[in-house]
């Protein structure tokens, strides 16, 4: 499929955190060589900045950055929207250059309809009172999806299916519900004051798309999920939205991870220290 990838109109992406254990950098760097997207929105904690290590930044990592810019090198439009993880960037915020625009919320046109994008932290109480917590909270995530990948290695030698402990857990806790509930309903609201047709957030990780009617009034929210757990990007051709998941487009038990792909040179990046003090200027 990397060799002639599917042209399509807009791929929206969220929360892949850069520089942590839990991305799934490799998966990621896949699904973007298989498509050639007019507009690409990076919709937000895409470098996790609260957890960038000069220690750890693998070749992985570095190739999606190396991707992003070949395929702008190549015409596509890219959105970079901040989120939580990378909020150090918000004060660069309109920054734009070329086929780049850095900013913190977005509205398109989509075949003369409204697409309201931004990352969705903003609805996050924890994160206006309690960012320490919030922090504490990302790094116990983090080593839950290590903890997990363990898990998921002895389910796999026994022959059991794969679990994702961080789902059970939210499920089994009634407030982690309610907060997501509550989240989909305020960004729905506020977009439906604005009068905008989607609403297009990141953030709490839940991958959707939803028709909401209300008042006589019609608006699709949706979440671009992740590339930590559910590995799923958002697209849109042809007057539809398609929320695609990875484990659905590709054979994951390839050895596609070994290859070695040629048009990235890693050679300049071979000093994290250098990488981390551009990212930190």
């Amino acid at each position: 499929m990397a060799n002639n990838p599917r042209k399509i109109h807009l791929a929206c992406i969220s929360d892949v955190h850069l520089g942590t254990f839990g991305c799934k950098a490799k998966e990621l760097n896949r699904y973007l060589k298989s498509i050639d997207p007019d507009i690409l929105i990076l919709n937000g904690d895409i470098v996790d900045i609260w957890q960038f290590s000069k220690s750890y930044w693998p070749n992985s990592h570095m190739k999606i950055i190396q991707r992003i810019l070949k395929m702008m090198g190549k015409g596509t439009k890219v959105y970079y929207l901040t989120g939580n993880h990378d909020e150090m960037l918000r004060k660069f915020a309109d920054f734009s250059m070329h086929n780049f625009e850095l900013c913190n919320k977005l509205v398109l046109e989509l075949d003369q309809e409204k697409a309201w994008f931004f990352h969705g932290d903003v609805f996050d109480i924890t994160m206006k009172h309690s960012k320490w917590l919030a922090k504490l909270g990302a790094i116990g995530y983090d080593t839950l999806i290590l903890l997990n990948a363990f898990v998921n290695w002895i389910c796999v030698k026994l022959g059991r299916e794969k679990l994702s402990i961080s789902k059970q857990i939210k499920n089994g806790f009634k407030q982690a519900l309610k907060f997501i509930a509550d989240f989909e309903q305020t960004a729905i609201e506020l977009a439906l004051e604005k009068e905008y047709n989607y609403v297009v957030c990141g953030h709490i990780h839940q991958p959707q798309i939803r028709l909401v009617e209300k008042d006589g009034k019609q608006i699709t929210y949706l979440n671009s999920g992740d590339w930590v757990e559910n590995l799923t990007a958002l697209e849109y051709q042809n007057k539809e939205w398609k929320l695609v998941s990875y484990h659905e487009l590709f054979d994951t038990d390839s050895e596609w991870a070994d290859e070695v792909d040629e048009a990235v040179d890693l050679n300049q990046y071979t000093n994290i220290q250098m990488l981390y003090q551009t990212i930190v200027k």
